[in-house]
């Protein structure tokens, strides 16, 4: 991997990160495209980064991160979930991660759940995390155990699971992204330690590559997070759903007409 293929992979999962459209999904889209070729090292990166963009949450909303012990209780709660079922059924994932049909199959149906959340979910009542109770926090936890299937997306599943639980929009979006923080720090650190100890080292080249990879995603999620808060707030989630499926629909189209996807 360059530094070229780096950037555009780190663009991509600076934009779609706290998007309900799959980060994963479109980097694999991305090195399909690239024509990157698999090895540990892409599959680490694609992982380390999405650590970049996730720091960019601790920036943008760090008073919140120090406002009372129970936020981090609430996180704990909702993250213990993904940690039993990530380390249950961590095979599995990686053998979907080879799957483009999973994929476009996952941005489709999640692209149809999108375009009727908002009425689906109007009557919200709970506007700030300091209202969530620790019941809430681990049914959203278990919302997010949705997005270890590719293309379903870590903060459409949770925000989505959010709204089921009263939440507003803005309210649930938030609480996605603060729930990604030891999400992210999790699969990140576990990642690595698989990378070692299947007897991989990275090299000085690939430690540059990660990091600009890093710094990139961290920049671009910054501008990404307010840009979608706002969004958000104003028009619902109809043209992310729409989006969804047409991406997904078209590579479903490209599968079953006899093109391959190489994936990372």
């Amino acid at each position: 991997m360059n530094f070229f293929q780096a950037f555009i992979l780190a663009l991509i999962e600076g934009l779609t990160e706290f998007l309900p459209v799959s980060s994963t999904g479109h980097m694999i889209i991305g090195s399909s495209v690239m024509g990157i070729q698999s090895d540990p090292f892409v599959k680490l990166f694609t992982i380390c980064i999405q650590l970049g963009a996730i720091l960019s949450i601790v920036v943008l909303y760090f008073k919140r991160f120090f406002k009372s012990v129970n936020f981090y209780f609430k996180l704990i709660v909702a993250f213990i979930p993904a940690a039993i079922f990530g380390f249950l059924l961590s095979d599995k994932i990686d053998q979907m991660l080879e799957s483009p049909l999973t994929v476009g199959i996952s941005l489709v149906i999640g692209g149809v759940i999108l375009l009727f959340v908002d009425k689906w979910y109007k009557n919200a009542t709970i506007e700030t995390e300091e209202d969530i109770n620790y019941v809430t926090a681990l049914k959203i936890g278990f919302f997010q155990c949705l997005a270890m299937i590719p293309g379903v997306s870590r903060s459409g599943a949770t925000i989505v699971g959010g709204m089921s639980q009263n939440l507003t929009r803005k309210a649930a979006a938030e609480f996605s992204f603060f729930l990604a923080v030891p999400t992210m720090f999790a699969a990140t650190a576990k990642k690595l330690l698989d990378f070692y100890q299947e007897g991989h080292a990275i090299t000085p080249d690939q430690m540059q590559v990660l990091a600009f990879g890093n710094v990139v995603a961290f920049i671009v999620a910054l501008l990404a997070i307010k840009s979608f808060i706002g969004y958000l707030n104003k028009n619902g989630f109809k043209i992310f759903g729409w989006y969804r499926i047409i991406v997904g629909g078209v590579i479903i189209v490209l599968l079953l007409s006899g093109h391959s996807l190489s994936i990372i």
